[in-house]
């Protein structure tokens, strides 16, 4: 029997019923998912802290040590060759670097700013979803708080 001759059996048979109804017999007893439980996030506050911190202690202060002494070298360099075509190209290119680094200085704010915002963001919204499941989590005591309807 070839794949189209099966396909064509299991197409004339009726559809299995399929149950719409669910019943949960309890929850995990485990801690509470959100602040405290554990990590589903890539990364923990500490962890943005941390970077934050690296970004405004390393990378915020190098960069701008290095485009310092770019800056210098290269203006040394204009001026030596001013009146050439060298020296026109070479404050052409001061200017584009002096842009570069300018987004880049603030790429580095934005993305220090983030990362601190994000710990705070992220822990209110874990608040926000655990207090809007905790009926679901720890059911109320009660007759019907076993999942046995009762019974």
């Amino acid at each position: 029997m070839g794949f189209d001759e099966d396909w064509g059996l299991l197409r004339a048979q009726p559809p299995a019923p399929q149950g719409t109804s669910m019943r949960l017999n309890g929850v995990d007893e485990g801690p509470l998912p959100g602040l405290g439980g554990r990590a589903d996030l890539a990364s923990t506050p500490a962890e943005k802290k941390a970077a934050a911190n690296t970004i405004e202690t390393e990378l915020e202060p190098d960069t701008r040590k290095a485009a310092d002494w770019a800056d210098e070298s290269s203006a040394t360099a204009v001026k030596e060759f001013a009146g050439w075509d060298t020296g026109a190209g070479l404050k052409k290119v001061t200017e584009t670097w002096d842009k570069q680094v300018k987004v880049l200085m603030g790429r580095l704010s934005a993305e220090k700013n983030s990362l601190r915002g994000a710990s705070t963001l992220f822990g209110g919204n874990e608040l926000e979803v655990n207090s809007q499941f905790s009926p679901v989590l720890r059911p109320p005591t009660g007759p019907y708080a076993s999942g046995l309807d009762g019974l």
